[in-house]
């Protein structure tokens, strides 16, 4: 049996360098065959995922060798990392590998939905000409609101300030000497959300975030604002960002990560025909340079703690 198994995908380069010599499963598959993955792990030392394995419960009873899980991102909502921590078991993310990435994503969505031009290819191929619809807005002197400002949330502060944006952050966890609060003006959450011309969330799916932003903080909101979520579903309430898009109270919204993925047919239909709506398949922090950093970093932890526990 596999030495190591990897469940989702994973740039191939980093697998045969730096995991040269080892017994690699890697089958990005396995993350949709659950008995199959159960009987591969059943000897493994070590688990590398994204973030569709769910490493818990059944999963982690199999995994009766298992001395290290490897994230091929940061977000740890998919591992129960507190009973990782009881079996002893190391969890390693790939902090900071993909931060400029997701960055890029805030970046790119903010500017498609504040110009709204880029809706209209279809229009303009069929002889129409819509340019009043399509008038849109400068990002010049707006306020960019963070919830949340760890490393991917400083990278969007550090290019929205380039681009002559006032960035406010809300995270009440970081010390307020701490040097990121050169990159943003501290602000409440209710203040944030009030000033705020487009607000991007960087937080972790926990109790406390679980659907922050629902029907009244979007109330609160300027009208015509933008909510951009590339960190993890589940902190906003979807159905509330849907309402308040068909009404104009949100001038556009682009959404990543989701409450269930993929989508299935039944809750992709609760998104069909809303206006100024971008949806991606959780792919903010991926793009193929940052493909090979969440792989190389992450091959490099598990490599380096199965080294030090004993293998070769």
């Amino acid at each position: 049996m596999a030495e190591i198994v990897i469940t989702e995908f994973m740039d191939e380069a980093a697998i045969s360098s730096v995991l040269a010599g080892r017994d690699v499963m890697y089958d990005p598959k396995l993350v949709d065959q659950p008995d199959n993955l159960a009987r591969l792990v059943k000897d493994a030392r070590a688990l590398i995922v994204r973030n569709r394995t769910q490493v818990r419960g059944a999963l982690l009873e199999a995994a009766e060798k298992l001395e290290v899980v490897g994230r091929l991102g940061v977000g740890l909502d998919n591992i129960d990392v507190e009973a990782c921590k009881t079996r002893g078991i190391a969890v390693y993310p790939a902090t900071g590998a993909n931060d400029v990435s997701v960055a890029e994503y805030v970046i790119t969505a903010m500017l498609v939905l504040l110009r709204r031009a880029w809706f209209a290819s279809d229009e303009v191929a069929s002889g129409k000409w819509p340019r009043m619809s399509t008038i849109g807005r400068e990002v010049q002197g707006k306020t960019l609101g963070l919830i949340g400002l760890g490393g991917i949330a400083r990278e969007t502060a550090s290019r929205a300030r380039a681009l002559g944006m006032n960035v406010l952050a809300f995270d009440p966890l970081l010390p307020k000497d701490h040097a990121a609060w050169q990159l943003a003006s501290s602000a409440s959450l209710d203040e944030l959300i009030a000033r705020s011309d487009v607000i991007s969330l960087h937080v972790p799916l926990i109790a406390s975030t679980k659907r922050m932003i629902g029907p009244s903080q979007i109330a609160a909101m300027k009208r015509g604002s933008v909510i951009i979520n590339a960190a993890r579903g589940g902190v906003i309430d979807e159905a509330a960002v849907v309402d308040a898009l068909r009404s104009g109270q949100l001038g556009g919204a682009a959404l990543d990560v989701f409450e269930t993925e993929p989508l299935d047919v039944a809750a992709g239909t609760l998104f069909a025909d809303v206006p100024n709506l971008i949806l991606t398949p959780h792919i903010a922090g991926v793009t193929e340079e940052s493909n090979v950093r969440v792989s190389e970093v992450t091959a490099r932890t598990v490599l380096a703690h199965l080294t030090r526990s004993g293998g070769r």
